[in-house]
């Protein structure tokens, strides 16, 4: 069951996105217009994208674990 919540735990996508816009702007303090904040999101959000092609870490055991837990529910291959 850990491997299952290892997975489920790590592969929040909009926590990890919220962190990271919550990151940079407390990093700059302050932003002179509403446009240069904007701006900054969008650039980051670009950033962080590229980040979203990679495979979820520790996805095989979670796997296993979820045919051994709900084998009636897995697709048969």
């Amino acid at each position: 069951m850990t491997e299952i919540r290892k997975v489920i735990y790590t592969t929040n996508a909009i926590e990890s996105v919220n962190m990271s816009l919550r990151k940079i702007t407390k990093n700059r303090g302050s932003f002179p217009s509403d446009e240069a904040l904007v701006k900054l999101f969008y650039l980051a959000l670009n950033n962080i994208s590229k980040k979203w092609g990679m495979p979820i870490r520790d996805w095989k055991a979670a796997l296993n674990r979820f045919t051994i837990q709900f084998e009636e529910r897995m697709p048969q291959r």
